[in-house]
């Protein structure tokens, strides 16, 4: 329990550090985010107006940092977020609402299809060394190198473009409404192939990578070895002895990846117009939009830090030894 209760309040103490540096950078950016508002709705902004917008929305120049701060994190607390300045008069977390299933959506498929084939090329790369599998690492390692964004047009250009075999932007048929329908799930599957796509191609090397190199230190192992002798199928010795043991290390990167995976996700988003939280984090900094821009840094954050403290709590449970070592 020691354990878990020292991991608890490391990462409550990192979400605190988190929400004060979500509070302060949107601050230390320049402009006034009121007086853009009021100039893209051609709207004369006189001072009570500019006061009052500034209150409403939490950017109140007038009050000290301090009293901000402190009715910024009132309102975290209550679930507060405030008002959009870019798609007012809607409330951040009504926009945050109805981006975050599509941003879920694109990276939990991308990062789970990744993991999975990732991690079993690299158990047959490294069981198998010299086969095809093997000669896939080279050609996964150099399509990582190339940023999301950079694959993501050479996608619409070939597979939207040229062969249109798949739609260019957005998330789903327009004419469709979204909905639990057959129609509308086929239409998002369709839109999301490429998106997807563009992330898993980017980041299956890495698994692919880190699973055969693990695997090759662990197939050496002398219980590896003995089950071996006993005449064991090899499929049991791969995956019941090797590859159990083996996959530890993945899963505590498989977390960590997360945060690198949402930035990525922000970017193919950008690219394929998917609406998403990248894309609304785009137009949120774009406009100034303050509160927007505060809201979906803490929902990234919030979520980052869940699935590290997820992979703390399951790497524990899975190898005792690291709950002694921390003692």
């Amino acid at each position: 329990m020691r354990f878990f209760a020292r991991r608890l309040g490391f990462y409550l103490a990192t979400a605190w550090l988190a929400l004060t540096l979500n509070f302060v950078i949107p601050r230390l950016m320049p402009g006034d985010p009121v007086r853009e508002m009021f100039a893209r709705t051609k709207q004369v902004a006189t001072p009570g107006a500019l006061a009052a917008m500034r209150a409403a929305f939490g950017v109140d120049t007038g009050a000290s940092l301090f009293s901000q701060y402190g009715t910024y994190m009132g309102n975290v607390l209550h679930g507060q977020l405030g008002t959009s300045i870019s798609y007012f008069p809607a409330t951040v977390s009504t926009v945050i609402g109805a981006a975050l299933p599509w941003t879920l959506f694109l990276v939990g498929t991308a990062t789970a299809i990744s993991f999975v084939l990732g991690t079993l090329l690299g158990i047959a790369s490294a069981w198998r060394r010299g086969s095809w599998v093997d000669q896939l690492l080279p050609i996964t390692a150099f399509l990582s190198a190339m940023p999301y964004f950079w694959l993501g047009a050479l996608a619409i250009s070939l597979f939207g473009n040229k062969l249109g075999w798949f739609p260019l932007s957005g998330a789903y048929n327009p004419n469709l409404s979204p909905g639990f329908s057959l129609p509308f799930a086929l239409s998002a599957l369709d839109y999301g192939i490429l998106p997807v796509g563009t992330i898993v191609v980017s980041s299956i090397a890495g698994w692919l990578l880190g699973m055969r190199n693990v695997m090759i230190l662990t197939i050496p192992e002398d219980y590896v070895l003995l089950a071996q002798a006993k005449g064991l199928s090899s499929r049991r010795v791969i995956f019941s002895y090797a590859a159990r043991n083996a996959v530890l290390p993945t899963l505590a990167s498989f977390a960590l990846s997360l945060g690198f995976v949402v930035g990525g996700a922000i970017l193919t988003e950008i690219v394929f117009s998917y609406p998403g939280v990248g894309y609304v984090l785009f137009q949120a900094v774009t406009n100034q939009d303050y509160p927007l821009m505060q809201g979906l840094f803490l929902i990234i954050t919030m979520l980052v830090l869940l699935a590290n403290l997820l992979a703390d709590v399951a790497y524990a449970v899975l190898d005792p030894r690291t709950r002694e070592s921390s003692r």
